[in-house]
């Protein structure tokens, strides 16, 4: 990716090296761990549908922890950075389209756990977006994981991932995400709660291809052949790849991300339009 000349964001805390504190005693216990591992297959997923559940629907604030800004020194703290910035810069031209400000999120860096204001954040859940702080969780190891865990490296591919979260951020912003969650409170079954998420999920693709789209217009930041990259990253994290390779089969009902095909294509509806507007799955039958 073109991002020598990008700027850095202001809204990125570092606290790896801080102490984390850890899995607070009685919030999560093994059963919370292997969920946590379970959704580790998986990007975006909000930990306060995790996190909250496990701690009977309460929701802790966050304990005090030491955070500073990355080294300057520090590659991939610095290219999160830019692409961060790079979000803000587009995700702030396309709500001022609309008549809306845009607010930005915070990006934190951390090893291992973290407090969130959703419960404590772990790396065994890949990055993740929490909503009731309106911050993007990411362990930069996770970025070899993408690379040799699920051989999907690239620039390109992990600026996807960022993207995405970001996507549930936007998602937060215009309220769907609170509508979702309110619906899957009423919808009686864990196939409909399920059947939701992946919508959520494949909007927050989509929407990280509109960001692709609209900064490589504004600013060619996007390099021949790294939109593949984009593309083999939701590839390899659809949820009928994922489960095949843990189990041996897929089962439907329990997807809450979406398929690799789906995932691809709402990916490719997003950056060949740059038109938030063509990312509703909500008003869709054919995902």
């Amino acid at each position: 990716m073109r991002l020598d000349d990008e700027r850095l964001s202001d809204n990125v805390e570092d606290r790896r090296g801080s102490d984390g504190g850890g899995f607070s005693s009685g919030r999560l216990g093994i059963g919370g761990v292997v969920l946590a591992l379970v959704a580790s297959y998986f990007f975006g997923i909000d930990p306060s549908a995790v996190l909250g559940l496990l701690s009977n629907g309460t929701q802790p604030s966050p304990r005090s922890v030491q955070s500073h800004k990355p080294p300057a020194n520090d590659e991939m703290a610095t290219f999160v950075s830019k692409v961060l910035a790079d979000t803000e810069d587009t995700w702030t031209g396309v709500f001022s389209e609309a008549g809306k400000e845009y607010k930005v999120p915070k990006l934190v860096l951390f090893t291992g756990s973290t407090p969130t204001a959703c419960g404590t954040g772990a790396t065994a859940m890949g990055p993740f977006y929490c909503s009731l702080d309106q911050k993007v969780y990411i362990d930069l190891a996770f970025y070899r994981d993408l690379k040799e865990r699920f051989h999907a490296p690239g620039e390109f591919a992990e600026a996807y991932v960022i993207a995405h979260e970001v996507g549930h951020h936007v998602q937060k912003l215009l309220g769907t995400s609170d509508r979702v969650h309110a619906a899957q409170q009423r919808a009686g079954s864990e196939t409909k709660v399920n059947s939701l998420s992946v919508r959520l999920e494949l909007q927050a693709d989509c929407y990280a291809g509109v960001w692709g789209n609209r900064a490589n217009t504004m600013r060619h930041i996007i390099e021949p052949g790294e939109i593949e990259q984009a593309l083999a990253a939701a590839t390899a994290i659809g949820d009928d790849r994922l489960q095949k390779q843990a189990r041996g089969y897929a089962v439907p009902e329990t997807f809450t991300h979406g398929t690799s095909e789906q995932r691809v294509r709402w990916f490719k509806r997003g950056i060949e339009s740059g038109d938030p507007k063509q990312c509703n799955t909500f008003k869709t039958q054919e995902l």
